[in-house]
């Protein structure tokens, strides 16, 4: 049996059915703000430099993201067959 429900909803709506938050307004204030970073350099326009301040947080938590990992793919390390796992007591 097959059983298919359509549901009509808004953007709006579905966001407040899952509760997450409204960001429409912090949106359109970094758009502005990038929006007038790119008019007053306008002459010398660097995107590099006008996406750095934003980047650079996102870009450090990827590198957090990233050592978590190696940490994680480390610690468990292929304990197979004959391996002790660090975390069982050894019985000597």
């Amino acid at each position: 049996m097959k059983i298919s429900v359509d549901v009509e909803v808004t953007p709006e709506e579905m966001r407040k059915l899952f509760g997450l938050p409204d960001v429409e307004a912090f949106q359109r204030e970094l758009m502005e703000d990038i929006r007038q970073r790119m008019v007053s350099g306008a002459e010398g326009y660097d995107p590099i430099k006008l996406f750095q301040p934003y980047v650079a947080g996102t870009m450090a938590s990827w590198d957090l993201f990233q050592k978590m990992l190696t940490n994680a793919a480390s610690f468990s390390g292929g304990s197979g067959e004959g391996q002790a796992n660090e975390l069982t007591p050894r019985s000597d």
